[in-house]
């Protein structure tokens, strides 16, 4: 059994690096990209020139034979959902985090940002299935839950399958949300998920990775395992052929996942776990 106070610490640690950057960085931009996402229905009243004529009532029309418009009104509350990768891959790391730090880190500020917004935080871990669902509340308890939950969670599974967690999202949560889905994105075959997904929730994709995913070193022969499959190789990472091939499959995992959320319309941005997220993360909030 875990020591409390180790676990108490940890969390402590990851609360207070990211509230500070939340406050300080995020107040203004996440606000901006978001308001505005949940338009909830006020009322109907006539129609005046210059009104949008997709918003028109045609049942009350109809009836009083007078054209009428739907109003809507933002609402003053969003739900943000994490859609959180905890596979065997995101326990991987070759600089001074692991990915499955770097991503606990970003799903904080993202949290402690949404609740400063007075928005409901929850999450989905996930590996090739749904490992936990933390329904959305505000407060800051409830984001220390979920940091605490990601730093010491042991998944069932060691796989990844995005198919999942984009079916159970579009199944629990009735009404839009901004769902982060936070993942390496080694994964295939999630695109008619993600299609049916971002029909009803403003989807947008976060593909983190450590620097020597992309680009091997010349080390000579090296012995892996892969954390997913158990598969043992030994790798000659000598020969420049086998390293150009390895960055060049990279690239094309990288592709396929831009042009998935691309073609859909959706936001993206990838991040080195060498990078600095936060500046990864206004400049994707500034492109709303």
């Amino acid at each position: 059994m875990r020591d409390v106070k180790e676990i108490l610490k940890k969390v402590r640690k990851i609360e207070i690096k990211t509230k500070r950057l939340s406050k300080h960085l995020f107040s203004g931009e996440y606000h901006s990209a978001f308001k505005g996402r949940g338009m909830s229905f006020s009322e109907v009243r006539a129609y005046n020139y210059g009104d949008d004529v997709r918003n028109i009532d045609w049942n009350v029309t109809a009836r009083t034979n007078e054209a009428h418009v739907k109003v809507y009104e933002e609402e003053r509350e969003l739900t943000v959902m994490l859609l959180i990768d905890v596979s065997k891959s995101s326990f991987f790391g070759t600089s001074e985090q692991f990915k499955n730090d770097y991503i606990t880190e970003l799903a904080a500020v993202i949290s402690f940002s949404a609740i400063t917004n007075n928005d409901k935080v929850g999450a989905i871990l996930f590996t090739d299935q749904v490992e936990m669902y933390i329904p959305p509340k505000k407060g800051r308890q409830h984001i220390l839950r979920i940091i605490r939950e990601m730093i010491y969670f042991e998944p069932k599974s060691n796989g990844t399958d995005l198919k999942e967690p984009l079916q159970y999202l579009n199944n629990i949560i009735k009404k839009k949300s901004i769902a982060f889905i936070i993942s390496d994105f080694i994964t295939d075959d999630y695109e008619e998920s993600l299609r049916v997904a971002a029909k009803k929730h403003d989807i947008i994709g976060l593909h983190v990775f450590d620097r020597y995913e992309k680009t091997l070193p010349n080390v000579g022969l090296i012995s892996v395992i892969d954390a997913e499959t158990g598969q043992k190789k030994v790798l000659d990472t000598s020969s420049e052929s086998f390293r150009t091939k390895y960055e060049l499959e990279f690239l094309d995992r990288q592709a396929r996942f831009l042009k998935n959320f691309q073609k859909l319309g959706l936001k993206t941005t990838s991040i080195s776990t060498d990078d600095d997220y936060i500046k990864e993360m206004i400049k994707l909030f500034k492109s709303y």
